[in-house]
């Protein structure tokens, strides 16, 4: 389980890149981990009906083929946070933090004492086949906690937000930040494009790097021009779609109709 390979390439400033398994069918999570050269696959529990027995087995198969499991918890509680790192994340992203007493109460969630007050359960690296104790002495160094920058609220306060130890990632989500700035589902919006284009400068000296989730491959290659190192890459079953109209529309004006 552990040294954990993310935390590594987190701290060594190097590019992290994933993508977001579209199902929780463990057949489309083994197919997307073979052969791949992702660092995450993201695991929606905000969005996507991912439950209890899901989370048996999708971080087991990702694990086993060296990926790291990275699982978006539905909110800021205690309960699911301490849940998704018993059942094998390597990652934990929570959605919507605000302030920073709401950033602080995330990370009191994801680390065990004295960093934090997370439950100590010896259950799921007894049945890897590790020690438990090994692990959760690990737990605290070798776990990635990702905290989500997705409200012009939690911008105000960002550079508290940063100055706090315990998180690794800032990812901004910018269809909730458009919202929040009052030009919903305009992400192209200047309001929220300087924004971003913003918080990796904000973000050095902090020891935290700046993610974001994107399709379309120019505005990555910007996003990656502009200081971010981490990137959730989509869904492949976003990118299968769109190839397969793209074909569709070539395929028909070939045929001239």
């Amino acid at each position: 389980m552990y040294p954990n390979p993310l935390k590594q390439k987190i701290q060594d400033g190097k590019l992290v890149l994933g993508t977001a398994i579209p199902t929780h069918d463990i057949r489309i999570a083994a197919a997307l981990a073979y052969d791949s050269t992702a660092d995450f696959i993201w695991i929606d529990q905000e969005h996507s009906p991912f439950g209890p027995r899901d989370m048996e087995m999708i971080p087991i198969i990702l694990r086993q083929q060296g990926i790291a499991p990275m699982v978006r918890v539905p909110w800021n509680d205690p309960t699911h946070i301490k849940k998704a790192f018993d059942a094998g994340a390597s990652a934990v992203m929570v959605p919507q933090i605000s302030n920073v007493e709401e950033a602080k109460r995330a990370i009191d969630y994801a680390k065990y004492p004295p960093l934090g007050n997370r439950g100590i359960s010896p259950t799921w690296p007894a049945l890897a086949g590790e020690s438990f104790i090994d692990v959760i002495n690990s737990a605290n160094d070798e776990t990635v906690l990702i905290l989500q920058l997705e409200s012009e609220e939690h911008y105000k306060q960002v550079d508290d937000i940063l100055a706090l130890d315990g998180f690794d990632v800032l990812l901004v989500g910018p269809m909730d930040l458009s919202a929040s700035l009052g030009v919903m589902t305009d992400m192209q919006n200047s309001k929220v494009q300087s924004i971003m284009e913003e918080m990796p400068k904000r973000a050095e000296g902090s020891g935290k790097i700046i993610g974001t989730t994107l399709g379309d491959p120019e505005e990555i290659r910007q996003k990656v021009d502009w200081g971010y190192k981490f990137l959730n890459l989509g869904s492949p079953l976003g990118f299968g779609i769109s190839f397969v109209n793209d074909r569709f529309v070539e395929y028909r004006e070939q045929a001239g109709n």
